[in-house]
């Protein structure tokens, strides 16, 4: 949209001119960037909680330690390490990159203790169940305790990724074009800048809406299986 386009126009005109931009966005940028970092977040939680529930102390510290540096430290500052303290010592790495190394370290910090605790909440008695059938600790874990931990976990997974969603407009400081990069640049154009910020509130509002449905069919698809 350009400032041309903008003069003239009502405010619902504006309201609706805007709506695909800021779509889009979300569509090519904030849900993309929400998945693969929330993707590779969860593989390292679980690298980190089963490293925290080993019996090696330096692994264990070493987690504990990371986790204890991403939950004590604002997201906006890791991504700004990232995007632009990284270059200071020749590391430099584009927006995007930048962005998905950010939040996947983030996610990771914070699904970690997620995950250690589901895995601890399984009763002590279906690991010995696994040991007297012949089953080796690392098979256990696989066939018997990360299957009753994943059911555990999903509500508060489920709200790190809608978290996850709705911090991903942090990556606008860093020039990734996503939903909110969208909505700033159209307001720009037409000085709507209350209008263009509810219209992108509004759109995550109904991101997290359709995220917060899937989680409810989730959780109660996973309970009917468990009843069974």
């Amino acid at each position: 949209m350009t400032a041309a386009a903008a003069v003239g126009q009502t405010s619902w005109d504006l309201f609706l001119s805007s709506l695909w931009p800021l779509v889009r966005g979300a569509l090519l940028g904030t849900i993309p960037l929400a998945l693969m970092s929330f993707a590779i977040g969860i593989v390292l939680a679980l690298v980190l909680a089963l490293a925290r529930l080993s019996g090696n102390r330096w692994a264990a510290g070493v987690a504990r330690g990371y986790i204890s540096i991403v939950r004590g430290t604002p997201l906006l500052v890791q991504l700004f390490v990232i995007f632009y303290g990284l270059p200071s010592i020749g590391v430099v790495i584009d927006p995007w990159p930048s962005a998905v190394v950010a939040f996947s370290i983030n996610v990771g910090g914070y699904a970690a203790e997620v995950i250690r605790a589901a895995i601890l909440s399984v009763p002590k008695g279906q690991w010995e169940a696994a040991y007297m059938i012949g089953m080796s600790r690392r098979r256990a874990l696989a066939r018997i305790i990360l299957p009753q931990a994943a059911r555990v976990s999903v509500p508060p997974l489920s709200n790190t990724f809608i978290s996850l969603v709705k911090d991903t407009s942090l990556a606008s400081l860093i020039l990734v074009t996503e939903l909110f990069r969208e909505a700033q640049q159209v307001a720009a154009f037409s000085q709507e800048f209350m209008l263009l910020y509810l219209e992108a509130a509004l759109v995550y509002w109904v991101i997290c809406l359709a995220l917060s449905t899937v989680q409810g069919l989730l959780e109660t698809r996973l309970d009917r299986y468990v009843s069974h």
